[in-house]
């Protein structure tokens, strides 16, 4: 069997480690020249863990980062509102790991360049994607303008929300959902939150200056995530940027007193296609999904996808599955993203922007489990299983009669 996967994204390498762990081959395709190291998702919950344990790498990843302590929401002058002091799960089977997707997808890359069952192609811009009976293969373009084929059993589209692949399948315009009035800024920075008394993940609740403060490394490095206007141009972000961490920040600090090591700007979309594959061509993550970064399930719904589509091509790979597999693969992952990833994320933006954060533990059902589970074995356990709505097993639709 042999897979074509388009985006060597952080859910684009998994896969094809996974697939190649099994004895699948692999061509794996981006347009850039290596992986991108900007500042994105940084915390990696349970389900992405399961992934990164079958691509081979969670012992590295678990070594290269940490386990988060105490997770706060605080009002805008910082005074806390309700704590999860072991947000990152520590003493269950699967602790959350910190650890940027940049510094992730470079620890990928280094086990994919390993892999001789993985075709790594750099550069090559993909433009079109086709299938017929028996193969499907997209169409790229090189540096120097000339256009390679590169055909499979099975194309898979993690190239992200701008999804040439997806275009290709379901139309330049078909990707059904909203856009936020907000953009989120992702800047890494370095400055001294514990002297404030900030735990290693913090949430500001404020209608205009909500934001978020985690800890990234053990080295002082921390990520703020703060909303601006979606009308605002990638400059007017930059130039903004000393005043509004001057107003935001504990200590109102000004330039020379933090260190900016890098910042991103990324608008905020809830949506979702209508369909997850056509034929023998598959979307996964961002190619098939976005929702706002509030609360991870962007990265680690792009995960819970991974898990489930490599489920499905090792069933066919086995020959226990056949190609009406990814039809259930459709089904389940567009109702996980309906029921949960859509309602839950758009909560976590709404609870963060909310104008009366004093009333939060009153009038916010998840807040109120939380500060219920620091008395209560029962809600802390129902808090952390949550999560794993997020999964779907496809195995159990394996049989041992089918012949692919």
């Amino acid at each position: 069997m042999h897979v074509v996967v388009v985006g060597a994204g952080p859910c684009g390498l998994s896969l094809s480690l996974v697939l190649a762990r099994e004895g699948i081959n692999v061509t794996l395709i981006d347009k850039e020249d290596t992986v991108i190291t900007a500042p994105r998702a940084a915390h990696l919950m349970a389900p992405a863990l399961q992934i990164l344990k079958r691509a081979g790498i969670l012992d590295d990843v678990r070594q290269a980062g940490f386990v988060p302590k105490a997770h706060t929401w605080r009002r805008a002058d910082g005074t806390p509102i309700v704590s999860m002091e072991d947000w990152g799960l520590s003493k269950t089977d699967d602790p959350m790991v910190v650890l940027p997707v940049g510094m992730l997808v470079e620890l990928m890359l280094s086990h994919a360049e390993k892999e001789d069952r993985i075709s790594l192609k750099w550069r090559h811009q993909v433009v079109d994607a086709g299938q017929d009976d028996h193969s499907a293969w997209v169409i790229a373009k090189k540096d120097d303008g000339t256009e390679q084929k590169f055909s499979g059993d099975i194309v898979c589209g993690c190239d992200g929300g701008a999804s040439r692949v997806r275009k290709s399948v379901l139309g330049a315009r078909n990707f059904p959902g909203t856009t936020w009035d907000y953009q989120l800024v992702a800047a890494n920075i370095y400055y001294p939150f514990e002297k404030f008394g900030y735990d290693d993940m913090n949430t500001v609740i404020h209608p205009e200056d909500c934001h978020i403060v985690a800890r990234l490394t053990q080295d002082g490095l921390w990520r703020i995530s703060y909303q601006q206007p979606a009308s605002m141009t990638a400059q007017d972000v930059i130039d903004n940027q000393p005043a509004h961490f001057e107003k935001i920040l504990p200590g109102h600090p000004k330039t020379h007193e933090y260190n900016l090591v890098g910042l991103t700007p990324y608008k905020m979309h809830q949506r979702c296609v209508e369909k997850f594959h056509v034929g023998r061509i598959v979307l996964a993550a961002d190619a098939a999904h976005l929702c706002n970064p509030w609360g991870g399930l962007g990265l680690t719904g792009g995960f819970a996808d991974t898990i489930g589509l490599a489920e499905c091509l090792v069933g066919m790979f086995r020959g226990q599955a056949d190609l009406s597999i990814l039809d259930r693969y459709d089904e389940e992952r567009r109702a996980i993203f309906h029921s949960f990833i859509n309602p839950i994320s758009s909560g976590n933006f709404h609870r963060a922007t909310t104008t009366d954060a004093d009333k939060l533990l009153d009038n916010d059902p998840f807040l109120a489990m939380c500060a219920a589970a620091k008395t209560d074995a029962k809600v802390e356990e129902k808090l952390q299983k949550n999560i794993w709505n997020i999964c779907h097993d496809f195995t159990q639709y394996y049989s041992p009669t089918i012949k692919v």
